[in-house]
């Protein structure tokens, strides 16, 4: 047998498509009594075969014990005594609040953030809670220490990239200049040129084809500004994902935003939805704004704009409530996508974060592998329905683009392993034990032990060269009592037995261990064990406290 440790690398398998699907009932409640049968998925209105099916109760898999077992004979010095950790208070809970402070204004804000320190007081001691800002100025990683969140909090305040905060002239919204560049909208350019007209020549109009040139210009530069600071909210969401798919449990994103439009950026946001689908979280949004009304004309009345015309106001009021509405969109499509929750136009900002940081109670994973898939990169519609006698409201992901590329399948057990390395279930595929020991060289310094016993008896070995075939990848994590990432080891087993040799396995098994340096503290453990031939996988957890 050759065991070999490998730096680990994970890439997305993007040939199975995932579908998370919300359904609740007239009350609202999520419901799980459905089966597969019950459902029915269709791409681009063509019936998919559902291959992959599973109905999940968020935090009902938390199966998270310590794990010990006697020392090995000869591991610790001998004036070093060996003992067993018990087992600490670990997390189970980890939502990461993102603030959109990049578009979000004082008022809403300010109502927001003491909303939000109202409810971080409530949380459980299993919950922790990271705090992160769309202009990147303000972030506090996973914890549950109250007054750290209360200051992070504190710290928040509008941080928009673009603009002065001082009306222009003429006004053009980055929704305008979406339909003024982008489509090519005679009725925006049209109004666009009017309040030119009025504000910078006082309705002369042997002006208007400068009128018209300044109305292009502001258009082009609202669509600039725009898209670079929705750009900039969809990157740090799908970092902050990234960084969420880490945590050793229960995940969920929850945006707090006033909204922002996405045009020509469906790529950007699918990234983020295929992220959070395959890692198992759940992104929630609010929208800060409440119950929102459009003050005619904005704030402010542009200067010079009198006597305009009581047709321009009306067009001016229609484009400012299309932008409000179109505002929420992207909000709407990464909650229903993920089987989350969307709260807006309401101003109990209170019950709207009790909303969205909790997860629903049921949800379902449909996966499927679309048939005769063109590698073009061109967008997919999906639509889910239910068979049910009771009528049902659904949430599911509205498309995915198509890959423009085959993903390697050597890849595909790296990300099945870390999948599950960053997940609080257990698996049971195969028959492993993990035992955890430490051994302290001094106060200040230990060392941990992770002990992973394979029960051969049931793997399935492959006939070749007169010998008995499979690899085992083993990975152990180390994390500490908030679940950040602190440690692994990766060890492939390559076993080529003799039919003796793996006589005498059978009854022994095999047990590998990995060390890790560690301080007095709380830390939870997780083992991954996966075979070759047989493509089975277990999962374990562990905790264990070093005084």
């Amino acid at each position: 047998m050759n065991s070999r440790d490998e730096p680990t690398t994970f890439k997305v398998n993007v040939r199975l498509v995932l579908v998370r699907v919300v359904a609740r009932d007239a009350k609202g409640h999520a419901v799980g009594n459905l089966h597969k049968e019950d459902f029915q998925l269709f791409d681009k209105g063509k019936p998919q075969v559902i291959s992959q099916f599973s109905v999940e109760q968020p935090g009902a898999q938390v199966a998270l014990a310590s794990k010990s077992s006697e020392p090995i004979a000869g591991e610790a010095p001998d004036d070093v005594s060996t003992t067993k950790g018990k087992t600490p208070d670990v997390p189970e809970r980890f939502i990461a609040f993102v603030f959109d402070d990049v578009h979000l204004k004082f008022g809403d804000l300010a109502q927001v953030r003491a909303a939000a320190d109202r409810h971080l007081a409530t949380l459980l001691p299993t919950d922790r809670v990271a705090i992160f800002s769309t202009s990147g100025q303000t972030t506090l990683d996973f914890t549950d220490d109250r007054a750290q969140l209360h200051a992070t909090l504190l710290r928040l305040q509008p941080r928009p990239v673009t603009g002065s905060g001082i009306q222009e002239c003429p006004d053009v919204s980055y929704y305008m200049g979406d339909l003024i560049e982008n489509k090519h909208d005679p009725q925006a350019l049209g109004v666009a040129t009017q309040e030119a007209l009025y504000c910078m020549f006082n309705g002369d109009q042997r002006f208007l084809q400068q009128a018209q040139q300044a109305a292009k210009t502001a258009a082009s530069q609202a669509l600039v500004a725009g898209d670079a600071e929705s750009r900039l909210a969809l990157g740090v969401l799908r970092d902050i994902v990234r960084r969420t798919a880490l945590m050793p449990g229960q995940r969920s994103v929850v945006l707090v935003s006033p909204g922002f439009l996405t045009p020509e950026m469906e790529t950007d946001y699918t990234e983020v939805i295929d992220r959070a689908l395959r890692s198992q979280i759940i992104i929630n949004a609010l929208d800060a704004r409440g119950l929102y009304t459009i003050i005619p004309g904005g704030d402010a009345s542009v200067a010079g704009t009198a006597g305009i015309g009581a047709q321009f106001n009306g067009l001016k009021v229609q484009y400012q409530t299309a932008t409000a509405s179109a505002n929420s969109d992207v909000m709407a499509v990464l909650a229903d996508a993920t089987g989350g929750t969307f709260f807006q136009n309401n101003n109990d900002l209170d019950e709207g974060l009790r909303r969205v940081s909790t997860a629903p109670e049921y949800y379902y994973v449909l996966g499927f592998t679309p048939q005769n898939l063109k590698l073009d990169g061109n967008f997919h519609g999906l639509k889910v329905t239910v068979k049910s006698p009771e009528k049902l409201t659904i949430q599911s992901r509205r498309g995915y683009f198509a890959p423009k590329h085959v993903a390697d399948p050597s890849q595909e057990a790296k990300e099945e392993i870390d999948d599950a390395l960053f997940s609080q279930e257990e698996l049971h595929d195969l028959p492993v034990g993990l035992h955890t020991q430490f051994f302290k060289s001094s106060e200040a310094d230990a060392k941990l032990t992770v002990l992973a016993h394979v029960d051969v008896k049931q793997l399935r070995f492959r006939k070749a060269e007169g010998r008995n075939w499979n690899d085992l990848t083993v990975v152990s994590a180390l994390f500490d009592r908030n679940g950040t990432f602190l440690q692994g080891s990766e060890k492939t087993l390559q076993m080529r037995l003799k039919d003796e040799t793996l006589q005498n396995k059978l009854g022994s098994g095999i047990t590998l261990k990995a060390s890790f340096d560690v301080k007095p503290g709380s830390y939870m453990v997780r083992l991954v064990v996966r075979d070759t031939e047989g493509r089975l996988m277990s999962a374990e957890n562990g905790a264990v406290e070093i005084p």
